[in-house]
């Protein structure tokens, strides 16, 4: 029997190894191959696709039971799709929605999604609480209990002052992000309805920072918070570490990255959600080789007392 030196045993190791993750690499269904869902997806899915059908998991994770990215700390959360629970939202009509954001976790504001079905209709909200609706997938009407209404697609929203009476309807399936807060009332200032659609907002001047922004409410003194729609291209990233009293919630539509939030550093996909507490330091980079858009809820012209 012919024996080698010890280096040459370790070298044919070495070799097999290599040749084992070669073949795993490059075979369909491996570690480093991304699914064909994913590779021959095209751009013939809707602008937010992703997110109401979302990558739940690496590929290589798929079987590993309990995974999840998700994290719940004092001061932030990162809520990500896998974890989503959905049921019937109370007094909505054949709607299912996942809530997101609540008062249970220190915010003073609610985020959910929700997924309406055939012939679903809205529930108002409860008293002086007012709500955003922005449109992630199909298409809603919004009316206003008299004969005017309006047809939502993706990439449109809508503000619905405290109580304000009104419903959304859709005949179809389609997919709604919600914000809802209990109106924080201001001398004789009060909100209007807002409709309108991310496209037809100019681009705001943002010094020192190179990201492209969008605030989809009017910044006068009524409104309590606003909406912001924040593009990166890959490799971009936030100049300023923030540090504020202001809440945030956020919806990743597109792209990927890197989120730091307190002393956690979390990578972060098209569909998760995030809550920002008061004063966590926060910063975003974006990763991957296509823009990144998410869109961010900011409470605004109140005094923090």
């Amino acid at each position: 029997m012919q024996r080698f030196p010890p280096l040459t045993y370790l070298f044919v190791f070495f070799l097999s190894i290599s040749s084992s993750i070669f073949e795993v690499a490059v075979s369909e269904e491996g570690f480093c191959s991304a699914p064909s869902s994913v590779i021959n997806g095209g751009n013939s899915r809707g602008l937010y696709w992703k997110v109401s059908n979302p990558t739940l998991a690496p590929v290589h994770l798929e079987d590993l039971p309990g995974f999840t990215r998700s994290v719940y700390r004092r001061d932030h959360a990162l809520i990500t799709p896998e974890s989503h629970v959905l049921s019937p939202l109370p007094e909505w009509k054949n709607t299912l929605g996942a809530h997101l954001i609540t008062p249970a976790m220190g915010s003073h504001f609610v985020m959910y999604i929700a997924k309406m079905q055939d012939s679903s209709r809205s529930a108002l909200p409860p008293v002086d609480v007012e709500r955003f609706i922005f449109v992630v997938d199909g298409a809603v009407t919004l009316s206003n209990g008299s004969e005017n209404s309006h047809n939502l697609m993706v990439d449109s929203y809508a503000y619905l002052p405290p109580n304000f009476q009104h419903s959304i309807d859709s005949g179809a399936s389609a997919t709604l992000v919600v914000f809802e807060r209990r109106y924080s009332y201001l001398g004789d200032y009060l909100p209007e309805l807002t409709i309108g659609s991310t496209d037809k907002h100019q681009l705001l001047e943002i010094p020192g920072e190179i990201f492209e922004l969008r605030k989809l409410l009017p910044t006068s003194t009524a409104y309590d918070f606003n909406i912001h729609i924040m593009d990166f291209q890959p490799g971009e990233f936030l100049n300023v570490k923030e540090v504020h009293y202001n809440q945030h919630g956020l919806l990743l539509l597109e792209g990927q990255g890197i989120y730091r939030l307190g002393d956690s550093w979390y990578p972060v996909q098209a569909g998760d959600a995030i809550w920002m507490a008061p004063f966590v330091p926060q910063w975003y980079a974006a990763l991957g080789k296509s823009r990144t858009r998410y869109l961010l809820y900011k409470d605004v012209n109140r005094n923090p007392l």
